[in-house]
């Protein structure tokens, strides 16, 4: 079993988990507002966090509110660092074409996923080990119908 991490917090609304084993817990919003067709906002959660040394947090969307309402995060994921302080954002985005969607304060607009982080060290080389994907980048691996790209 994965051992728990205590994370300071300030927050009007404590992020928390929708059921025993989710990655994320819910960020609520601290303000109401209107995301017209095609527009983004920077909404406020309150939530104010001070995580260990080798921890990051990442912001990610809501799987239903994407699905039913195409509202999705600008900067997906976006990264909490340990050092940071600040009021956690959320760059909110209205992706649907000819709705708005209207946001209440205290409605779930977000989750945060707090994961450990190795810290890496870059080591200059020559020439890198081959892999079986190599250079292969954006679609080398095939489309739905399983054909190479």
């Amino acid at each position: 079993m994965i051992e728990s991490v205590d994370v300071p917090i300030i927050a009007s609304h404590v992020p928390v988990y929708a059921h025993p084993g989710d990655a994320g817990a819910d960020l609520v919003s601290t303000e109401t507002l209107t995301l017209a067709p095609g527009q983004r906002a920077l909404v406020g959660t309150g939530v104010r966090i001070a995580l260990p040394d080798g921890y990051v947090a990442f912001v990610v969307p809501r799987s239903g509110l994407a699905a039913k309402h195409g509202i999705t995060i600008v900067n997906s994921p976006g990264t909490v660092d340990a050092g940071y302080r600040g009021e956690i954002k959320v760059s909110l985005l209205n992706t649907d074409a000819d709705e708005a969607y209207a946001i209440t304060a205290g409605d779930r607009i977000a989750q945060l996923i707090v994961m450990p982080v190795p810290r890496v060290r870059f080591l200059p080389v020559d020439e890198l080990p081959d892999s079986t994907r190599g250079e292969g980048g954006f679609g080398s691996t095939g489309y739905q119908t399983g054909e190479p790209a």
